[in-house]
């Protein structure tokens, strides 16, 4: 969409830091970072916001310092950004700063209207807030922390970075769900993807890995944390992706189920006489990987695995087989495959589920280096031997430096 006026706020000419904002339901996660060198200055956490135990963790990144902590009840977003500021201010960095050039928060759905990073205004907030049913887990948190942000600083501009808008350039055959038109355009229902900074940020390293140019890379990246999704990107465009109208659909995750037969919703209801939002909470909380085995950890996993333990044996082989299946459906899709990147918490560190779920896909020219897999490290690399036809990578994902790479870009401009 086209940005709107910035409603009198405005950049110091040559300030270069961007603080970014990422504003849960009880938790709001920070980061300040200098656009010169994309360095990061300082980076925070507030959790547990509105219980006695609230407790803000805030580490200064320049220089070395050690990580400082609050305890005791933080009421509201209101506080905890104002706590926030008050510890980066204590560093020397605080919001008043003139080197602030803007903040960028991430805002998960944009639907449809925000394909890019956008300057927040009254009407841009308002249009996210339309967005809250198609988003009710995520949206309404990520509103008030722009809120409270604008609150602090009304003069700086606020850029939101939307998970969706990578997404955006699926063709409308991978986006399209085949329901009635009128009905879906009439209540937004279609494919929007999730975790799109991510997808953005690694599918790019992951040409620079493989020195080429994005737009002649064609990759599938696999996002494993908590929430997992899967990515084809073309060219440096996504073509489809495994979340859909809600972040629920696709990959078996840590407590959601990903792809399911719709009709077990009407089933709930009818024969188990269960509520829309008791089956909500079963589909998003209490599924996935601790569904299965009562584990959403994928470390603790691995060892009742290792020590024979069924029932955590069958939760890592379902997960396993849906990965196998998004990597070879996406092998088709992309026609062809030039690396599958693994990033996100689980991607970047279980060498288990890397190497198992590459197992068997030797016939689209997918191996797996044992040891190269169990190196553990920080950097971008290759996991799979010389020999491979397809590459497969590791690249530790950064959402917080492509928010920020995006946010200064835009009032930079």
């Amino acid at each position: 969409m086209t940005t709107p006026k910035t409603e009198d706020t405005a950049t110091t000419p040559g300030a270069t830091r961007v603080l970014v904002l990422n504003s849960g339901s009880s938790s709001v996660k920070y980061q300040l970072l200098d656009m010169r060198d994309r360095s990061r200055l300082a980076s925070g956490l507030v959790e547990r916001i509105g219980e006695e135990t609230s407790r803000l963790v805030h580490t200064p990144l320049a220089g070395g310092g050690e990580s400082r902590e609050r305890h005791g009840r933080i009421p509201d977003h209101d506080a905890a950004l104002k706590a926030a500021a008050e510890e980066l201010a204590a560093d020397g960095l605080g919001l008043d700063s003139p080197e602030l050039a803007a903040i960028g928060h991430r805002v998960v759905h944009g639907g449809l209207r925000f394909t890019e990073p956008t300057v927040i205004t009254d009407e841009v907030l308002k249009e996210i807030e339309r967005l809250v049913p198609v988003a009710p887990l995520h949206n309404p948190a990520n509103i008030t922390g722009i809120r409270t942000a604008r609150a602090l600083r009304p003069d700086l501009p606020q850029v939101a970075v939307f998970d969706t808008a990578f997404h955006t350039t699926m063709p409308e055959y991978a986006a399209r769900y085949a329901i009635d038109v009128e009905t879906a355009d009439a209540h937004r229902i279609r494919r929007y993807g999730f975790h799109g900074t991510s997808h953005a940020y690694v599918s790019r390293k992951a040409a620079e890995l493989l020195e080429k140019a994005p737009e002649d890379v064609n990759v599938v990246v696999l996002h494993l944390g908590n929430g997992a999704s899967a990515s084809a990107v073309a060219g440096g465009r996504c073509v489809e992706t495994s979340m859909g109208l809600t972040p629920l659909e696709g990959l078996v995750m840590g407590t959601r189920s990903g792809d399911i037969d719709p009709a077990v919703t009407f089933h709930l209801k009818r024969v188990a006489g269960m509520s829309a939002d008791e089956i909500d909470e079963l589909l998003n909380k209490k599924s996935g990987l601790v569904g299965l085995c009562g584990d959403n950890d994928m470390r603790e996993i691995r060892r009742r695995v290792d020590e024979g333990d069924e029932r955590a044996a069958l939760a890592f082989d379902i997960y396993i087989h849906r990965l196998k299946k998004y990597i070879g459906a996406y092998s088709a899709v992309l026609g062809r495959v030039d690396a599958v990147v693994f990033t996100a918490g689980v991607g970047e560190n279980s060498a288990p589920v890397r190497q198992a779920a590459i197992a068997g896909l030797e016939e689209l020219g997918l191996v797996v280096d044992a040891d190269l897999n169990a190196v553990r490290s920080g950097e971008a690399r290759l996991i799979s031997p010389n020999y491979a036809r397809v590459a497969v990578a590791v690249v530790p994902t950064d959402e917080e430096l492509e928010i920020a790479g995006q946010t200064f870009a835009l009032v930079d401009n």
